[in-house]
């Protein structure tokens, strides 16, 4: 069993690399080339582009190992189908459990590896590739506004936007924390940013949504206003003055998230985007041990050795698991689920799926 363990080890080792080499440099290939446009652009040297790359990389990491993972997986698996060593191994007394026993090992560690990449070097990396971004002046006032992260460099107000993509704006949040008060909430389906660089200001014009206004002669209660537009101007010198670049929630590690939800909502805002990305640092992290579990048996029973065949097939798991993921993560941002069912979903369902396939090949 010790060879045939460190056989079946061998089989999965070298595709395992080399997967890992080829994902690694596609993504990183149309990743650099944009960002070292913008640093051309700015006459930057080589130096930190270098730099730059290689705070990138753990972000690679995140989604090419589990990729090379199930990659290897369906190239091992299939090929040792497609010669018949499998059906040899098991006349000769080997179970199924055992055969993959190894490969489920492995998956295993190197899940428990991705945890601290994706809790601690991943947001720690991320978080120093924009602050160099910053320094080397890719900083403008629209770049205060950025997706996915609460910004409070505003006095007075907290401001989460969901999607943004030149000045247009899409599902906005803004919220006026008030001591001893109810927080203000502003909410928007979609909205404009007017900047005014003489007035030193940014106008934002929102767009079908809700804002509360204080009572005439009650201030300390609210009314609900339903607008189709509503203007609002932030002090843009005030914000350029916030030197501290306030951290995304991919930039944050676990222990930093909880307590910025601990924060949140003691002012009564909602941290539904920070408990989604805490539930998905740790479902990508063990990806790679559903994506082994679903790739075994689907290996098995393709039982092909071509490479061309398998990276097809690595391909549709990886969308069908984002496909679910998504779908997770949009069914939590309409709170239809709690944020760690909607992003546990594709694991859950992609090992359960497997685990099926898996017994119902080793009964055979």
């Amino acid at each position: 069993m010790h060879i045939i363990r460190h056989y079946l080890l061998r089989e999965i080792k070298g595709p395992f690399f080399l997967s890992l080499l080829v994902s690694t440099m596609i993504l990183a290939a149309g990743h650099i080339i944009q960002v070292a446009d913008l640093i051309i652009n700015k006459g930057v040297s080589a130096l930190y582009i270098f730099n730059l790359f290689l705070m990138l990389m753990p972000w690679l990491l995140t989604f090419t190992i589990p990729i090379s993972m199930l990659s290897a997986t369906l190239l091992s698996f299939g090929r040792l189908g497609s010669d018949n060593e499998i059906i040899a191994l098991k006349a000769s007394g080997v179970s199924l459990y055992k055969i993959a026993a190894p490969a489920i090992i492995v998956s295993l560690i190197v899940s428990l590896f991705c945890v601290p990449l994706n809790d601690r070097i991943l947001p720690e990396s991320g978080y120093r590739a924009r602050k160099l971004i910053k320094e080397i002046g890719i900083r403008n006032p629209l770049a205060l506004l950025e997706p996915g992260v609460f910004i409070k460099g505003f006095k007075n107000y907290v401001i989460f936007v969901y999607s943004i993509k030149g000045n247009k704006m899409k599902n906005i949040r803004i919220y006026q924390p008030q001591d001893n008060k109810s927080t203000r909430t502003i909410v928007a389906e979609k909205g404009e940013v007017i900047v005014n660089p003489e007035e030193g200001t940014i106008r934002l014009k929102l767009q079908n949504g809700s804002a509360d206004e204080a009572l005439p002669h009650d201030p300390d209660n609210f009314y609900k206003l339903i607008f189709e537009t509503y203007y609002m101007t932030l002090n843009l010198k005030e914000a350029l003055k916030f030197e501290e670049i306030e951290k995304k929630p991919r930039e944050m590690n676990i222990a930093e998230i909880k307590e910025e939800i601990r924060r949140l909502e003691k002012d009564n805002i909602s941290a539904t985007p920070l408990y989604i990305e805490m539930h998905n640092k740790l479902a990508l992290a063990f990806s790679s041990f559903v994506f082994v579990l679903i790739g075994i048996p689907i290996a098995l029973r393709t039982h092909r050795r071509e490479k061309s065949i398998n990276f097809g097939l690595t391909m549709l798991l990886f969308i069908i698991y984002w496909a679910i993921m998504l779908g997770g993560v949009a069914c939590s941002i309409r709170q239809i689920v709690p944020p760690w069912a909607g992003i546990w979903m594709a694991n859950a369902v992609l090992a359960f799926v497997g685990v099926i396939l898996f017994f119902k090949f080793a009964r055979r």
